[in-house]
């Protein structure tokens, strides 16, 4: 395939958000422009365009019917008729896609066949909140450019490998077989992450004791030694771990059956609540953003106690995983709140210098790249998330475009053995 003047497409398709990225079609993938369309689902959304190389962005609000929101369908179709305006003189290479659930099987970046949106549409329940709209977006994709390479890549890949006591879950082992276990998520973050780390630590220092906190409207944390995950907070679901948002977060399971009994509350019911209702946004009763949270606090005992209960929890969760791992060497923050945050961050390591960890309260407030003094024995970073350019990476792997790996992965390759034989 000639890539010549061509972009590869990344895209990360959400219920209420479509990020998406080009990067020049070339092995250094230079990025050319980001953009998103915010606030699906509702009358005022927005889609916003920037170039890499700097200038004013294009901001534009999307009209909705009268009367109505933006579906997630309309969104879509405002992306398709932008793409095809850059795409008049075929300038698009190949897609890329973050899903955001690979299931057991699924664990390499792959070509998009008819055979993979059936095993995608398959792991629908494992996953109701997000394939429908990931797959739905590859679709609308593929209708408007028939022809053009779609890749996927799964952001339970880098969790995988996980040992078993971190993988499997205390149920009956029969729940096994139908794909119930620990899955983790976010991986494309932890992926460059670990990237970074290798290019500015060194090898050797990615090899060590790590812990990668990624904390925005979803959060959670990866324990990862010798370059390879050890234990994640997340769970069977994006639901599970430290509170977050609008998600729970870990409950306890009886809390289920209490409120069947008391409420008549019914599964879909539940799931509404821990998913869309609880963490930052059910303990505030206000809102589930941190920004909100933290100019609130001062006057508002809720939005205070919902910050500290964030805090308390990635604190904890960081001790938990520091004890799994034998030790600890360094800790990242990135995602939205743990990149901009500062008081936020300065809050979850307050008292840890017992075993390493502390500050430099001047480096914290700049959110600059190392936020650690300089004779903690725990250096502590703040790397921003790029999950677009592992997207691109993949992208270019898979088409033959980046040194080493590139055209080794094939439309079964990201599948177990067993997963291939059925």
């Amino acid at each position: 395939m000639n890539s010549a003047g061509k972009s590869i497409l990344t895209l990360n398709g959400g219920s209420s958000s479509i990020k998406f990225a080009m990067f020049a079609a070339q092995a250094s993938l230079r990025p050319v422009l980001s953009g998103r369309i915010e606030r699906i689902g509702t009358a005022d959304a927005v889609f916003s365009v920037q170039k890499a190389d700097g200038g004013a962005a294009l901001t534009r609000q999307i009209a909705a019917p009268a009367h109505a929101t933006l579906d997630q369908a309309a969104a879509v179709a405002v992306l398709m008729d932008w793409l095809a305006t850059r795409d008049n003189g075929g300038a698009l290479f190949a897609a890329g896609h973050r899903i955001v659930h690979g299931g057991p099987d699924y664990h390499e970046p792959q070509i998009l066949t008819p055979a993979l949106l059936a095993g995608l549409r398959s792991l629908t329940p494992l996953d109701p909140q997000h394939l429908p709209q990931e797959i739905a977006l590859a679709e609308a994709l593929q209708r408007r450019f028939p022809r053009l390479p779609q890749i996927v890549c799964f952001d339970t890949a880098f969790h995988h490998g996980l040992p078993t006591v971190a993988r499997l879950l205390p149920i009956p082992r029969k729940y096994q077989a139908q794909g119930v276990r620990r899955y983790g998520f976010h991986g494309l973050s932890y992926e460059f992450l670990m990237s970074e780390l290798v290019r500015t630590e060194g090898a050797e220092a990615a090899r060590g004791r790590i812990i990668l906190a990624h904390l925005g409207n979803g959060a959670s944390l990866a324990a990862v030694r010798d370059g390879k995950p050890v234990d994640t907070s997340m769970g069977f679901t994006p639901a599970a771990g430290v509170p977050m948002s609008t998600r729970a977060g870990d409950l306890d399971p009886g809390l289920a059956g209490y409120l069947a009994r008391t409420e008549g509350m019914d599964a879909r019911q539940f799931d509404q609540m821990v998913n869309f209702e609880s963490g930052l946004l059910g303990i505030s009763g206000t809102s589930g953003d941190m920004h909100d949270l933290l100019a609130r606090e001062a006057l508002d005992p809720c939005a205070a106690q919902a910050v500290a209960i964030f805090c308390y929890h990635i604190t904890k969760c960081i001790g938990a995983f520091a004890a799994a791992l034998g030790g600890l060497d360094l800790l990242v923050f990135t995602g939205g709140i743990g990149e901009r945050a500062s008081v936020v961050r300065a809050r979850i390591c307050a008292g840890m210098a017992f075993f390493g960890i502390e500050l430099d309260a001047a480096r914290n407030a700049a959110n600059a790249d190392r936020i650690s003094a300089d004779a903690a024995p725990i250096k502590v970073r703040v790397i921003p998330a790029n999950e677009e350019l592992v997207i691109a990476r993949a992208v270019g792997r898979v088409l033959g475009l980046a040194p080493g790996q590139a055209g080794q992965t094939t439309p079964e390759s990201g599948r177990s053995a067993s997963a291939r034989r059925r």
